[in-house]
Order: structure tokens, then C-alpha cells, then sequence
């Protein structure tokens, strides 16, 4: 009867290898909180299948026929905002993980991640925080300071507030303006102004820049 009462997290595969998907699905269901209620083998059939399944979590391979896995993303997430999105994807690349964040995913893995990884993406993401697999955090930070390096210019950062800065690590972490607001005791409105101002001095345009500047700098992993 106890584990029925278990909450569990439903979630939906897409990926065009069926031993991929098979493997995914025996990791996923050695969590007693974890069940995979449909898998696809195209994006077509992943967008389909949120539709009628709505799950939870949706793990995306990101080269996928007939519809890509951003491409699959975007559509998912302006139809169910609510269900987290995680990429699946053999490019570790900057500019893959940008695309991916501005379709509205909220975890990238890469398909060699360890089993303790795809684990902790699934966890993470249902908790509303975004997930990027190590190696893509290290690159990302990597990049950046070899950037800082060849170009050496005094960094934006140091111009934000102290609670400018708290309210960029709150936003980075996937925490909503309300949930912000709620930590640090001030309005939404006042949550908001302060976004507006950490855009305006470190020259961000989105809500992905902002997370992708977060990982650079270290302040998020």
C-alpha cells in the first residue's frame, strides 16, 4: 500500500536507438519514483506523445528524424510549460547548450554520462532547477576563462549589488520570481527591477544567457 502512495515521476523518451532508449528505461526504472509512461522514436512522436501522456519529465535525444530534439523542445515547452525538458546529445558544444536553453530545456546531458548523472538531471529538473552534465560545465567555464584570458577587460560582474547578485544566482538556479521573492522577502516587482538591472550591466537578453553566465563565472554548476 506504501509504495503505492509513492509520487511517482512520469516520465517520456525519445530517442531513435531502441538500445539506447531500452538501457535509459532500465536506469530510469531502477528508481522506485521514476516510471516512463511513453516512448518515441522520432521528435514528431515525442510531441504527440506529451500531448496525450503529459508527462513530467521529457529526455530528448537531440539528432532525432522527421523533427530534431530542440526543435521538439520548443513545441513541448510552449504547450506544457510544466513538464521539464533534459536534451540527450553527443556535442559538447557552447553553442548546442545555448540553442537548447533558449528552446526551453532545462537539462543537458551528455550520452556518456554516468547513470548517477542522468539520475540526478531527472531529480534536478523536476525540482525546477536547470542540469548541465560536468563536462559541459567545465567546457563552459573553460571557454570563458580562456576568453577572459586573450581579451583581459574588467568583468560586469563586479558592477552588480550585493542583492543584485543574490537575485542572479537565485534566477540561474531555476528558482521562478516569486520563489526569489519568497527567499529574499522582497516583492516580485522588486525581483523583476533587479533582473532588468543584472540584463542591463552584464548585456544579457534572456533568461538562457543569464544561466549560461552563471556556469561561466562558477556560481552554478
Amino acid at each position: 500500500m506504501g509504495a503505492n502512495q509513492l509520487k511517482k515521476i512520469r516520465i517520456l523518451l525519445a530517442d531513435d536507438h531502441t538500445i539506447l532508449r531500452s538501457g535509459l528505461r532500465l536506469l530510469l526504472e531502477s528508481q522506485p519514483d521514476f516510471e516512463v509512461v511513453a516512448e518515441a522514436s522520432d521528435g514528431r512522436q515525442a510531441v504527440e506523445l506529451a500531448e496525450a501522456r503529459r508527462p513530467d519529465i521529457a529526455i530528448l535525444d537531440i539528432t532525432m528524424p522527421l523533427l530534431n530534439g530542440i526543435e521538439a523542445a520548443r513545441q513541448i515547452s510552449a504547450k506544457l510549460p510544466a513538464t521539464g525538458i533534459i536534451i540527450l546529445s553527443m556535442h559538447a558544444d557552447e553553442s548546442y547548450v545555448l540553442r537548447s536553453l533558449q528552446s526551453g530545456i532545462r537539462g543537458y546531458l551528455l550520452k556518456d554520462s554516468s547513470d548517477a548523472d542522468v539520475i540526478g538531471a531527472v531529480r534536478a529538473v523536476h525540482n525546477g532547477k536547470a542540469f548541465l552534465s560536468p563536462d559541459i560545465s567545465r567546457m563552459i567555464v573553460e571557454n570563458y576563462s580562456a576568453h577572459l584570458l586573450s581579451t583581459p577587460a574588467d568583468d560586469s560582474y563586479d558592477q552588480l549589488s550585493t542583492r543584485e547578485r543574490e537575485v542572479l544566482q537565485l534566477l540561474a538556479e531555476g528558482r521562478s520570481s516569486k520563489e526569489a521573492a519568497a527567499i529574499l522577502s522582497v516583492s516580485t516587482s522588486t525581483i523583476e527591477t533587479h533582473r532588468n538591472k543584472i540584463f542591463q550591466k552584464l548585456n544579457l537578453h534572456s533568461l538562457p544567457d543569464l544561466i549560461l553566465y552563471a556556469v561561466r563565472r562558477g556560481l552554478v554548476s
